[in-house]
């Protein structure tokens, strides 16, 4: 597994235009060495803001969507449509705006669609999962190229919230009931599945993220602080803004590469 890379840019705009470049060349690099590639797109206002980026990058195209798998890291339990999903989110800031291939949009279930709760939606999107993963990946989960988390204020990633149940889910999907952040009910990979990925990236902006970095960068346990957890097994890569690297200790917060 990777050590954690920092990389502090100026402002959110900034990262969410950094983030997408970085995107748009590893989803070109993967296809290039093995036909296809595969992404897992995260909620919120910088998931939203890095699709949107890519969306209006004069290298989209570079991509062939196509080929391209779409996983979600976690989903809120609402009707389809509705504009919390995140699928919602991401249809709107990028994918209804590409070729994607419809089959390869792996969407959790809403509360409307097939599964009576989320415990069920939760399976299915394992077993979704686990027909794409080939036997040299030797687990239940495909080895994705790209896997994008957000970063909570309480340091949570996906729908693992600290101290709660889903952070000890040893199954590749879990089921949350009672999250902290509404939605209450939500559908989220498990740390097992998120570390999976070839590459992991924390995208954060702004100075209400800060503690959260801090207490990351500090050695607090996942249970605390779920996002030091989460792994890739080549690259993890922190993208953030000045104002959330504003309180990691001197030296740490200075603008890096990988």
């Amino acid at each position: 597994m990777s050590s954690p890379v920092l990389v502090v840019h100026a402002d959110e705009s900034t990262v969410a235009d950094a983030a997408s470049a970085r995107l748009l060349t590893r989803l070109v690099d993967a296809q290039a060495a093995r036909g296809s590639a595969s992404v897992v797109l995260t909620g919120g206002g910088m998931g939203s803001a890095v699709l949107a980026a890519v969306a209006r990058s004069t290298l989209r195209d570079t991509v062939d969507w196509s080929r391209l798998d779409v996983w979600w890291g976690d989903e809120r339990f609402l009707p389809a449509g509705d504009s919390e999903r995140n699928e919602t989110q991401a249809r709107a800031a990028l994918l209804d705006a590409v070729p994607l291939d419809p089959a390869r949009v792996h969407a959790m279930a809403p509360s409307d669609g097939s599964y009576p709760n989320p415990e069920a939606a939760a399976q299915a999107y394992a077993r979704a999962l686990a027909a794409a993963a080939r036997p040299e990946d030797h687990g239940p989960v495909p080895p994705f190229d790209v896997l994008l988390l957000g970063l909570g204020e309480d340091g949570h990633v996906a729908s693992l919230f600290p101290e709660q149940p889903a952070l000890y889910e040893e199954a590749p999907v879990a089921a949350v009931r009672g999250a902290p952040k509404p939605p209450p009910i939500r559908i989220t990979l498990t740390l097992p599945a998120l570390n999976a990925a070839r590459q992991v990236w924390i995208v954060a902006a702004g100075a209400a993220k800060a503690t959260a970095v801090r207490l990351a960068f500090s050695g607090t346990g996942y249970v605390q602080i779920p996002a030091t957890g989460v792994c890739g097994r080549s690259a993890t890569l922190w993208l953030i803004d000045r104002a959330a690297a504003s309180k990691l200790p001197r030296g740490l917060d200075r603008p890096s590469s990988p």
